[in-house]
């Protein structure tokens, strides 16, 4: 079996469809679940869905409809699956207070298998995105924080930061980056005010909070409030909250409902639509659009992999930073 497993990871299936392999990383064979349809160009896009805490890549790929937008839109879908903890549940290791001294680096697993997916099937290097719900949503803003060059956009379900899961206690990105959260104002797991006094999950930072650090973070001034129509008569209002600004084509939207922990069931918008219409509009689209935007753009520093700043050097994968928020990933051949 370990035989077959390495050469599943070496020689991987080029077919279509729904596929489950295994991942080397860190010592661990890491599972994922790779979805592609049948008519997916080369450089298609690549959205990562991660599940909950107790959850599975099969059960969040079930309810969140990412394979049936894949089909229409011609994009590729990762569902990335957890390690157990202790208790034997699948998790997302982003800092609570129960997982206390556990190692597993999940930063490290999902930016080696978004590059490793986008070398194998010939994926977007550029307009790769990253969603999750719940604790896959603390997974979204610990990349954010941490891994923000790999991932054009992050666009977490009822989600918040716990400062414990962080490098230094400190969200300190080296770039900016498109941020849209979709949050329950009745949530009563992951409460949208935050609780810095929680004895269970640990401290975690309020949503306000978390939208308000981003929209500085991306220098956004502009701010566009609206209501979505209660198509179903059930009063679990949506309202969107969508900050802008003429200087960058980064956006940091906010999408708040009556509802309660979980994926979306307001009625009045699909969850999932939004958020493939979010990474759309946030989509580095052809090599002309993104050539003219880093050239009409000033280069502030260039980063390696681990965010180090550094200058250039050969046979690396290196990162350009610029004013508008923009990140170019190059690899120089020697």
């Amino acid at each position: 079996m370990k035989k077959l497993l390495l050469i599943i990871i070496c020689f991987p299936f080029f077919g279509f469809g729904q596929q489950t392999f295994t991942f080397a990383h860190n010592g661990l064979n890491r599972e994922y679940i790779y979805y592609a349809p049948t008519n997916i160009q080369p450089d298609a896009p690549l959205v990562f869905v991660a599940h909950g805490f107790t959850g599975s890549a099969q059960g969040i790929m079930s309810y969140c409809g990412m394979n049936t937008l894949a089909d229409q839109n011609g994009f590729a879908v990762c569902y990335p699956q957890g390690t157990s903890d202790s208790w034997g549940d699948n998790f997302w290791n982003v800092g609570y207070d129960f997982h206390a001294g556990v190692t597993v680096d999940d930063v490290g697993f999902i930016v080696s298998l978004a590059s490793y997916l986008q070398s194998t099937y010939q994926l977007s290097t550029v307009n790769t995105f990253f969603t999750g719900m719940s604790n896959g949503g603390e997974l979204c803003y610990l990349l954010a924080c941490e891994a923000p060059n790999i991932f054009r956009a992050f666009a977490p379900v009822a989600g918040t930061i716990f400062p414990n899961g962080l490098t230094n206690n400190i969200c300190n990105p080296t770039s900016s980056v498109p941020i849209f959260e979709t949050h329950g104002r009745n949530d009563n797991v992951t409460l949208i005010e935050g609780d810095p006094f929680d004895q269970y999950w640990g401290p975690y930072l309020g949503i306000d909070t978390i939208i308000s650090f981003w929209v500085d973070h991306n220098s956004l001034t502009d701010l566009v409030v609206d209501t979505f129509p209660n198509l179903n008569n059930n009063n679990k209002i949506t309202i969107s909250y969508k900050y802008s600004d003429p200087g960058t084509i980064n956006e940091v939207w906010l999408y708040t409902h009556k509802s309660g922990h979980n994926w979306g069931d307001d009625g009045d918008m699909v969850v999932e639509e939004e958020i493939w219409d979010f990474f759309t509009k946030m989509s580095l689209n052809t090599s002309t659009f993104i050539e003219d935007y880093y050239n009409n753009s000033r280069l502030i520093k260039v980063v390696d992999v681990l965010g180090r700043e550094l200058t250039e050097k050969q046979n690396s994968i290196l990162f350009y930073m610029y004013d508008n928020g923009s990140v170019e990933r190059k690899i120089i051949i020697e």
